[in-house]
């Protein structure tokens, strides 16, 4: 299953993005096994829109969970639509840390 974690960058050392359509990366793991990728996010410098835009990046990608700190309205339609499950992630922690706590069952599903 693929995972996305919003990111300030693109390593699982990075901090997590606070803000999904406004993230500079994208880091999507393979939680069978592990891997990941690092996606640069070209939307999130965009005057507006932004979030619909981004989420269209994870479909693509076919990314079934996101992990985020907070989707705005119209990203979480995109995203909802397409079957992407949400968490919320605000620890202040890096990408590897919102994993970990994901593995774990202990973050919050967004509704």
């Amino acid at each position: 299953m693929k995972i996305c974690i919003t990111s300030q960058g693109a390593t699982l050392d990075a901090p997590v993005e606070e803000r999904f359509g406004r993230a500079p990366f994208f880091i999507i793991i393979d939680s069978g096994t592990g891997s990941f990728t690092a996606i640069e996010n070209q939307f999130a410098r965009g005057a507006g829109g932004v979030g619909p835009k981004a989420a269209q990046v994870l479909i693509a990608q076919d990314v079934k969970v996101l992990i985020s700190g907070q989707v705005g309205g119209n990203a979480r339609e995109v995203l909802a639509a397409a079957g992407i499950a949400m968490y919320t992630y605000r620890s202040g922690g890096t990408v590897k840390d919102a994993f970990d706590q994901f593995t774990k069952n202990t973050l919050e599903l967004s509704t």
